[in-house]
């Protein structure tokens, strides 16, 4: 599994991106911007899967703008800066929950304003899939790695087999088991791996799907 490390300062040391087969697209279509079309694309993906860590990444490497959350914001605002960008001759990344929903979709992100909707609606769309099992094992490593966690391969063989395939999952319970250990003093053992999926809501260590 490969780990993109992108030129960010943070105070845990430089960003990182967990990749895979499905992030690879993504990075090749960021780093050729000059050809979307209308210098526009739409990055989606599921919580904590890296949209805003990529925008941020996307400006700093001199390639464009970015709109991070560009559906929670104001679409005139928005329209604005899609007009801004196309002045300067700059590719614009919008980040949103969900895809630009099209004539009659009742699902996802409706745009009333006629010619953002037109815009948006020919802008390349990019899609940051559900880990699999490798790439939810690589997730649950970098976020141990980030809060200098030693855990165990038996305690991940187990964990990766009960937790929910999300990219917010394998976050929360490293969390979880930060937290724990911390409070009990003692190092990340299967039974506190247990107690982190039940304090989850995970109930006897199975997974189930849920809202984090």
């Amino acid at each position: 599994m490969h780990q993109f490390a992108l030129p960010l300062a943070l105070p845990d040391g430089p960003a990182r991106i967990v990749g895979g087969a499905s992030l690879e697209p993504v990075f090749a279509a960021l780093q050729a911007s000059t050809n979307w079309p209308y210098g526009t694309a739409v990055l989606t993906g599921p919580p904590r899967s890296g949209k805003s860590l990529l925008a941020h990444w996307f400006v700093s490497s001199g390639a464009g703008e970015a709109i991070d959350d560009a559906d929670q914001i104001a679409e005139i605002d928005v329209f604005h800066r899609w007009n801004h960008a196309q002045a300067a001759g700059r590719a614009l990344l919008l980040t949103a929950s969900a895809g630009v929903a099209g004539p009659g979709q009742t699902s996802g992100w409706h745009v009333a304003l006629p010619d953002l909707a037109s815009r948006l609606g020919a802008a390349l769309p990019l899609g940051i899939a559900a880990p699999d099992d490798t790439l939810l094992r690589a997730l649950v490593e970098e976020h141990a790695r980030r809060r200098a966690l030693i855990v165990g391969e038996g305690v991940l063989d187990w964990l990766i087999g009960r937790i929910e395939r999300s990219h917010a999952m394998a976050e929360a319970v490293i969390a979880k088991l930060d937290r724990l250990s911390l409070e009990r003093k003692v190092p990340i053992t299967l039974g506190l791996a247990r107690d982190a999926l039940i304090a989850l809501g995970a109930g006897d260590g199975l997974w189930q799907p849920q809202l984090l």
